[in-house]
């Protein structure tokens, strides 16, 4: 089963990540958890690249190295692992790519549909957790945890969290609109209710989810 998380930084998935992986293992399930970009050296190298470095890198190039790392962690380790009959969590997947690079940045959607069925080598989550937060609260979360004074050209951002208000109101429109045409995949969760609460619902849809993928087979 491949579950995947996703959200504007800052709201909230890496500990809902935490939780579920917790819970499920507490079930008996064999579970993987990784990071997009992530997981393998090469994806780390990359991540480092497109996060960490203060390089203004073009639209284009900035997609598909986040595709080259997802076709790596795809390949090499999620696959893998998913044949095994391990539950696979990613944090990010490619609706992060068409909500940031495709709603953000403003490439083409068809183009971004054809480079993330390359990248993902056809691969669909069974189940996506979408965290809602407006870019404001999550920001105010972001700085308030690290007791920081709030501005979006702080050196605590990396390279996309520093993107900018605007960016980020379209990357969160960008999810909306994935929500809202594939509701069946992609679970709307208000990010800003307690983590407690959060982690009950989500644990309650991927129970009654694996119930019913076991019904069928």
């Amino acid at each position: 089963m491949l579950i995947t998380f996703e959200g504007i930084d800052g709201a909230g998935k890496s500990t809902q990540v935490v939780k579920l992986k917790r819970h499920l293992q507490e079930l008996g399930r064999e579970v993987m958890t990784l990071r997009e970009p992530g997981g393998t050296e090469v994806c780390e190298n990359i991540r480092e690249l497109l996060l960490q470095s203060k390089h203004d890198i073009a639209p284009v190039a900035e997609l598909l190295l986040f595709a080259a790392s997802r076709a790596e962690l795809v390949e090499k380790v999620v696959v893998p692992a998913l044949g095994k009959g391990t539950v696979v969590i990613l944090d990010r997947f490619s609706d992060s790519t068409t909500a940031y690079q495709g709603y953000g940045r403003g490439l083409s959607l068809e183009l971004l549909g054809k480079v993330n069925g390359i990248a993902t080598f056809g691969l669909r989550p069974d189940i996506t957790f979408y965290l809602d937060i407006s870019p404001e609260d999550a920001l105010i979360r972001k700085f308030s945890e690290k007791s920081l004074p709030l501005a979006f050209d702080s050196e605590e951002l990396d390279r996309m969290e520093s993107s900018g208000l605007e960016f980020y109101r379209k990357v969160r429109d960008g999810y909306l609109r994935l929500q809202e045409a594939e509701p069946e995949r992609i679970v709307l969760l208000d990010a800003q209710l307690p983590p407690a609460t959060l982690h009950e619902q989500i644990s309650a849809l991927v129970e009654a989810r694996q119930a019913s993928r076991q019904g069928q087979e």
